[in-house]
């Protein structure tokens, strides 16, 4: 079975189509990357996924129920979430936020048990925050804070991991340290990223994105071409293979190339 699929999935709101027809087949154990342009759809369809969001029509399913079916408890025993945006300003302590995310596991006046203590411990340990495990959340930088909203996400312990934009507010160093700690996860991963170089290394499927459709999909290596970059994304690049992976050298945007090659009385970038 299938751990996440979507049939026919669309979002409108005042008569704008921001997604159309969005079937994706997630596979257990992959990590399935979805890419696209800014405004292509990409966090109002992970939304839908995690249900901030109500589709207009068409169905998801998550272990083949149904989700519009399912209360907020079993949905959260089944996908852990790493939203975009975030702003909330916890007053707790990095410690606290964490184990948030075994709250599910607990009735209101249940407290955490050795279980859930060892479970935070080794997630912060995993995201490098253990030794800011009593630090204020409103303290932490950009990055760190995403940090820690991952660890409250893997504390759920499920095996569904839903994402938008994991490597938001982090440097180069901790956007290759998160994504390197990713795949070693025993979990399928349903991502939004940004960077395309990102999505070609680490995922294992591409979904692309554009006016709230689904253009392509498929290997990185059969999505990231340089037509669709030049199209889609209106950069001229070139690709090549490192270890069995897709590389891509921007070189520059499109409409630089045609101003530069129509200055010379050349076609633009190819």
């Amino acid at each position: 079975m299938d751990i996440l699929k979507t049939e026919k999935v669309c979002f409108d709101i005042h008569n704008i189509h921001l997604c159309n027809d969005i079937s994706i087949t997630v596979k257990k154990g992959a990590f399935t990357g979805i890419i696209g342009p800014n405004g292509s759809g990409k966090s109002t369809f992970l939304k839908q996924v995690y249900g901030v969001l109500k589709p207009t029509s068409g169905v998801i399913f998550l272990r083949g129920e149904d989700i519009s079916g399912l209360s907020n408890r079993k949905r959260a025993e089944n996908m852990g979430v790493l939203a975009q945006e975030n702003f909330t300003e916890f007053p707790f302590n990095v410690e606290e936020v964490t184990a948030m995310g075994r709250s599910m596991y607990h009735t209101l006046f249940q407290g955490e048990n050795d279980t859930d203590k060892a479970i935070v411990s080794a997630v912060l340990k995993q995201v490098n925050m253990e030794d800011k495990r009593k630090q204020c959340y409103a303290t932490l930088s950009g990055g760190e804070k995403q940090r820690v909203l991952l660890a409250r996400a893997l504390a759920q312990e499920t095996k569904l991991l839903i994402m938008d934009e994991p490597t938001n507010h982090l440097d180069i160093g901790h956007q290759f340290q998160i994504m390197e700690f990713l795949k070693t996860l025993d979990m399928t991963i349903l991502s939004a990223i940004h960077d395309l170089n990102l999505a070609a290394r680490f995922c294992d499927y591409l979904i692309l994105l554009h006016q709230g459709a689904i253009l392509a999909q498929g290997t990185p290596k059969e999505v990231l071409t340089k037509e669709i970059l030049r199209n889609v994304f209106h950069i001229c690049a070139e690709m090549r293979e490192q270890d069995g992976r897709i590389v891509i050298d921007f070189i520059s945007s499109v409409h630089t190339a045609n101003a530069d090659h129509t200055a010379k009385g050349e076609s633009g970038c190819s």
